[in-house]
């Protein structure tokens, strides 16, 4: 009877170290798998190439001061044909102006008799707009340039040209899929110098997409973006996050 419970007694010591055993394992192999997810590396991807506006948009107007409402409304009919004149001359046609509405709002001043601070109005100011869009930026260049002697001599007001890209979304997809060869490569780099090698991809997000002036690098920061509207020549620059396995 005795031998029997030694023989009982080794078969179940037997069972618990291999159920010790198996458990063991499996729990070590859960560990690794939790840790082998927690390996990973995450990296930046840049890429840019240069492009160019296609396309420009140019707001001028007129504007003119007088003490009634009806002489400033006079006064900006009369001042609108020497804008008219000026853009038919530098070869701008009808189909490309989008004329806003003619404007009289009244004229107010600093009260300089008030000790506090208050307004007083003195006359109308008139105001009209025309914005130019055409996709022959040498003409809107050189507009601008031939603008500044109207606008001295009379009522004729302008702005700085814009300079645009119409279609983005293709240059921005076509940088996408460079920025992520970079990032593959600068993880590759960091793999290489940690003995390991880089995984599957685990997950990619676009950062900032900027179309920069061609010698400039204004708010060039890796969340942000920005569009230049100032140049005909750019750069544009997309910067992709990917965070990849390590293997």
């Amino acid at each position: 009877m005795s031998s029997n419970a030694s023989r009982s007694t080794i078969i179940a010591s037997v069972f618990l170290a291999l159920g010790l055993i198996i458990a063991a394992y499996l729990l070590g192999t859960r560990f690794k798998t939790i840790g082998d997810n927690h390996q990973q590396i995450s990296v930046k991807g840049l890429a840019e190439k240069s492009v160019k506006a296609d396309a420009a948009q140019w707001t001028v107007g007129v504007k003119v001061h007088a003490n009634t409402y009806a002489q400033a409304l006079e006064q900006l009919r009369q001042a609108r044909p020497v804008l008219d004149e000026f853009l038919n001359a530098q070869g701008f046609p009808r189909e490309t102006w989008t004329e806003g509405p003619e404007l009289i709002a009244p004229h107010m001043v600093d009260d300089p008799t008030s000790e506090r601070y208050r307004q007083i109005q003195q006359g109308f100011n008139g105001t009209q707009s025309i914005r130019i869009e055409t996709e022959v930026l040498d003409k809107v260049g050189a507009a601008y340039k031939a603008i500044v002697q109207i606008a001295a001599d009379g009522a004729v007001t302008y702005r700085a040209p814009e300079y645009t890209i119409k279609d983005l979304e293709n240059i921005k997809m076509s940088l996408i899929g460079d920025a992520t060869k970079n990032a593959h490569t600068r993880a590759a780099e960091f793999a290489k110098e940690g003995g390991v090698k880089v995984g599957a991809m685990r997950s990619a997000s676009q950062g900032a997409f900027y179309i920069l002036a061609a010698d400039g690098n204004e708010g060039a920061d890796d969340y942000g973006g920005s569009i230049d509207t100032t140049t005909i020549n750019k750069r544009a620059r997309v910067v992709v996050t990917i965070v990849y396995g390590i293997d």
